[in-house]
Formats: structure tokens, sequence, C-alpha cells
């Protein structure tokens, strides 16, 4: 991931591409470029065969800088610096601000391009996107460019993990009103990411997001409770309060109770443990019931034995 800072001063995470997926975009822009310019030699060499030797060798050299020099720099200007190769692998050609090349980058990479490419089969190339550390080739370094990737996995997000369910209702009575929209996107943020997070790192970001939503509700986050069980069940009152404004009573809280099962203690709820939690202790199994006699218990004592301490006369 690198960091890059526009002219507004907003920072960028782009990602660099690196030299394999670079050199197999370059082979299909060098295939498809090498197909045309055969394809353009064969036809101008039939037509210009009555010609004399200049003037073939002056038509070959401005097929060579037409096709395999212009038409790359035509087509990164056109494509704001996605070429065939690189729009097969998911790269962009951009500007170290981030924005759109234009036709001098694409002029500068070019030009450079023909030597550190097409002359060198590549091995110029190649030795200065190693020695990058985002991976640029010379033609980017003089034109003040970068290559980045596009086409990124998206990992499954956005699913806000329930609180715990003996949580429910405890910060009804929190002030949310100073909670500012920036710090309610973090918190939103991080519990949708906190199972990606390493545990300490994970850790210490709920410890500082509580304390700064504590800050700004006026009251102490409770000690016995996770900060991120603490940050998920503000975020859900905050959820209920927003559904009781806009649909009313009746749909504010709907939604089954979920179940406790073994296992599921302070942390954890539904399968999602939070970081800082103590592990549920094991329930205890239940006591053994005397098991029911098969009918009701004879009240007649055994013979020559009274059935209590009376003893009649003789």
């Amino acid at each position: 991931m690198s960091e890059l800072v526009t002219g507004e001063a907003v920072a960028l995470e782009l990602r660099p591409a690196r030299l394999p997926s670079r050199a197999l975009a370059v082979l299909i822009d060098l295939t498809v470029v090498m197909v045309v310019y055969i394809a353009v030699t064969i036809a101008v060499v039939a037509a210009s065969a009555s010609l004399d030797d200049a003037a073939q060798v002056a038509l070959s050299i401005a097929v060579f800088l037409l096709v395999l020099v212009g038409g790359p720099i035509a087509v990164e200007t056109l494509s704001h610096g996605r070429s065939l190769g690189k729009l097969a692998v998911g790269l962009r050609v951009v500007r170290d601000d981030g924005g759109p090349i234009r036709f001098r980058h694409a002029l500068v990479r070019g030009a450079i391009g023909v030597v550190e490419i097409l002359l060198t089969f590549g091995v110029v190339a190649c030795i200065a996107s190693l020695v990058s550390a985002r991976g640029r080739r010379l033609g980017d370094v003089f034109a003040g460019t970068l290559v980045v990737r596009e086409r990124i996995p998206v990992a499954p997000s956005g699913f806000v993990p329930p609180p715990p369910f003996w949580l429910a209702g405890r910060f009804s009575e929190l002030d949310l009103s100073a909670v500012p929209d920036g710090l309610w996107l973090a918190i939103r943020q991080y519990l949708t990411r906190m199972h990606q997070l390493d545990p300490q790192v994970g850790l210490a970001m709920a410890e500082q997001l509580a304390s700064d939503l504590a800050t700004r509700t006026g009251a102490p986050a409770p000690r016995d409770v996770p900060p991120g069980a603490y940050l998920a069940a503000v975020v859900q009152e905050r959820q209920a309060r927003e559904s009781r404004r806009a649909f009313g009573n009746a749909t504010a809280g709907a939604g089954p109770s979920p179940a406790v099962g073994p296992g599921r203690g302070a942390g954890t709820q539904g399968g999602h443990a939070y970081p800082g939690a103590r592990p549920a202790a094991p329930s205890s199994p239940p006591p053994l019931s005397e098991e029911p006699s098969a009918g009701p218990r004879s009240t007649v004592p055994p013979e020559g034995r009274p059935a209590s301490g009376f003893v009649p006369p003789a």
C-alpha cells in the first residue's frame, strides 16, 4: 500500500503494481503492437515496391515510429493510462498525485520505453522496477507517473456484530447527541473489521474508541464490559433510537433475542468474540434428581412393626 498526498493535502492509499502483473500487461501490449506492426509493414512494402531503396527505408522508419512508438502513446493518452494489456490485468497509469495522465506523461513514458523495453528486451525496465520501492521503471520516474492496481479483491464487510445479550438496554440513558459522525464511522469500521486485526492492535483500538465515545457521552465506559462489546452495544442503541424516530416504537428493538448457548459469555454473542473479553466459565451440570418410584409409596409398616410411635394397649 502506497500513500500519496494530492495538492489538496488528501492522502490516497494506492496499490502499486508489481513486476509480474506489469510484465504480463507489457507482454500483451507488445503482442498486439507487433501483430499490427507486421501487418502494416507488409502492406507498406507491397504498396511501395516500385519506389527506390531510400524511400522504402524512410517508410520503414516512419512505420516503426508511428506503430511501435506513437501507437502506445496515443492509446495511453486516449484511455487515460489503460492500454489493452493493463485493462486485461487490471492496471492503470496515474500521476504521482493520483490524477489521470496526459499526453506529455504518455510521451515521456513511450519515448523512454523504446530504450528500456524494446532495445534492451525489457532488461533495464525489469531491473528498475525491482529496485524501485513502488515498482516504477525509468519511464515512470521521468514522467512522474505510477502504475497502480485497479481491481482489488474486496473482503466481505459491512456486517456489524451484535452485542452480548446481557447488554441489551443497558445504555438506553446515554446522551449520544454530542457524538460526531466521524466517530460513529470509525467505530463501525472497527466493528466490521475487528476479526481481521491483530488481537493486541484490535484491543488497543477498541480501548481508544471506547475512551473517545465515553468522553463524548459524558459517562465513563463500564469496567466490567469489554471495550468492543461496549462499542457494539452503544451502536445498537443508536440504531434503535433511529428506528424509533423513523418508524415509531412498534419497530424499535424488533427481532428475536439471540439464544444463549454453551460457551457464550460476557465477550461473545452469536459466535463473535470481542477483544479483551474473558472466556466464559463452563456451566456446571444440573443436579441429579431422584428417580421417581414406579408407584405410590406404601404407608403400611412391615409386619411386627408399628406405623408410628403409638403402641396400642394390650
